[in-house]
């Protein structure tokens, strides 16, 4: 799961959005989900979500950690409009799969699971004709 701490406090999208979101439970969603995953066995692991919607998920871009972004860094792909991610290839995914791709990434990296045979080709629909 990606959280950061204090993210709704340091949100900035305008007053009317900022009302809506704020009022949003999502430390009880984040407890809840605790709970649940303690009842069943089910690990969850939180991650710091930094760069996961910057960074492009098909290009394999490094995923700093937050805080720690090298001098020039870039991403090598970039948000289109809401909901709408361009890789550097010009592939055009959802950026919600691309963001939540990217933690999986991270998590992967600080489990030390190895993802090298698992595929994501739902994900990547360069493979269609």
């Amino acid at each position: 799961m990606g959280w950061n701490e204090g993210f709704k406090s340091r949100a900035k999208m305008g007053i009317i959005n900022n009302q809506k979101f704020v009022q949003i439970p999502l430390g009880k969603l984040k407890d809840r989900l605790e709970q649940l995953c303690q009842i069943h066995p089910i690990q969850l692991e939180i991650t710091e979500e930094a760069y996961t919607s910057k960074a492009s998920y098909l290009d394999g871009d490094s995923l700093p950690e937050f805080g720690q972004k090298p001098n020039g860094w870039k991403a090598s792909g970039k948000r289109l409009k809401r909901g709408l991610y361009k890789s550097g290839d010009g592939s055009i995914v959802n950026a919600d799969l691309n963001g939540s791709a990217n933690i999986l990434r991270k998590v992967a990296r600080k489990l030390d699971i190895d993802l090298s045979r698992r595929s994501l080709t739902a994900f990547d629909d360069r493979s269609k004709d």
